[in-house]
């Protein structure tokens, strides 16, 4: 087993070789079984893809709430090539795949790991098989993951005006990774970015009008201005090509969202019962304001200075298990954080613990999707109390593991990146 570490290719040979065989099987599975490998938001973004081709937005395509960028990205779906529908899947893998890289490259030169060890902790993502399922069912999360990475890697290699880039898209093309900003650029503080001066680090007695002063470094401003810049620039262009749908569709409708169905989230009873209602109340929108509060305000302060990248596995990780819609993809969202923290994680340290949180985290989702099944394939009404009981458990889990992530990051032990 150390001899497959100790080779780069053998990992991400043995990562790529996962990832093709799910998409001959699924694809075996799709022809063969009434129960479909190909997630239905693949659907969407083919024939958003479909819509483009013949000169149209693909916003004509009813639930498609992406950045055109996206169903751009899958035109080659469209051509009339066999075979060629499912290169989105591929694509998506692929993004798996580099992303699985980045990590191990970030290990290896920011962390000081050896390449061996770098990448066992890659494996975490690379190798994992929930992983290269969801994205050969035809999630573009894997894309999301580049990007993730790529801007932690590109803030600790202190590439500040790519750092920008990456991060004005990634918002451009999901929402949710602006709830990085306030950790990078609290991570990324003159001592980080190589601007300070003795006189400054001396000076302990300042006044808070001199600190909100020196809080603003040049790297600070810069990166800032570059993600804006990007952000806006991309956005603009939409906007010209696609107009009013394409703002609402991206971005207005996520405020007002209700989406009851594959939802582990506890809000998810309460969205099911406004959507029967045909009422709109206040509460979808009122639903953000804990989830911003802890990973925009408080997680950023309290660990911004000890880990960048454990700071932001514990921003993803607060935000989803508070999100008022949380379904499967979105875990890909912080499993991507994992290599960075496992090292040096009581998890590791403590292998009971670890194997009791990996249990517990299983077990809820099975409880959910057991109820999940009982309503969605047996026609049984199990919103109350059955699912409703299995989204508080769930949810009550991720707020201990939440818990033990943010004592971990915040923990003497851990390393400042």
């Amino acid at each position: 087993m150390s001899s497959f570490f100790s080779s780069p290719t053998k990992v991400i040979g043995a990562s790529i070789a996962l990832r093709a065989v799910l998409l001959v099987y699924g694809a075996w599975q799709d022809a063969h079984s009434p129960i479909k490998y190909t997630d239905i938001d693949y659907l969407v973004f083919t024939d958003a893809a479909r819509y483009v081709s013949r000169g149209a937005s693909p916003y004509a395509r009813d639930t498609y709430r992406y950045t055109p960028l996206l169903a751009w990205l899958l035109l080659p779906t469209t051509w009339d090539i066999p075979g060629f529908f499912s290169f989105g899947k591929a694509l998506f893998a692929l993004a798996d795949v580099v992303a699985g890289w980045l990590i191990a490259r970030v290990l290896v030169s920011a962390y000081g790991m050896s390449q061996p060890r770098a990448l066992k902790y890659a494996s975490v993502w690379l190798l994992n098989p929930m992983v290269a399922n969801i994205s050969t069912r035809g999630s573009s999360e894997g894309l999301l993951g580049v990007l993730v990475v790529g801007l932690l890697w590109a803030v600790l290699s202190r590439r500040v005006t790519l750092a920008g880039v990456i991060l004005g898209l990634g918002v451009h093309f999901k929402i949710y990774p602006f709830i990085y900003g306030p950790a990078v650029l609290w991570w990324l503080d003159a001592e980080r970015d190589g601007s300070a001066t003795a006189a400054r680090e001396k000076d302990e007695d300042e006044n808070l009008l001199s600190k909100a002063l020196n809080f603003l470094t040049p790297a600070r401003i810069h990166l800032t201005l570059v993600a804006l810049a990007t952000f806006s620039a991309l956005n603009v262009s939409m906007y010209i090509l696609y107009g009013l749908p394409f703002a609402h569709h991206t971005y207005l409708h996520h405020l007002t969202r209700i989406d009851h169905r594959h939802n582990f989230s506890p809000y998810s009873t309460l969205l099911y019962l406004s959507a029967a209602g045909g009422a709109r109340t206040a509460f979808e929108s009122l639903a953000f304001i804990p989830q911003l509060l802890l990973a925009v305000v408080v997680i950023p302060l309290v660990l911004g200075k000890k880990s960048l990248a454990g700071t932001m596995l514990a921003q993803t990780f607060a935000f989803v298990t508070f999100n008022k819609v949380c379904t499967s993809q979105y875990f890909l969202w912080y499993l991507v954080f994992l290599p960075f923290y496992l090292p040096s994680s009581s998890l590791m340290k403590n292998p009971r613990k670890g194997v009791l949180v990996g249990l517990l985290w299983v077990v809820a989702q099975a409880l959910w999707l057991q109820q999940g099944y009982n309503l969605e394939f047996l026609g049984l009404s199990s919103f109350v109390p059955g699912l409703f009981l299995a989204s508080l458990f769930f949810f009550a889990v991720n707020v201990w593991i939440l818990g033990i992530i943010v004592e971990d990051v915040g923990g003497v032990g851990t390393v400042s990146l």
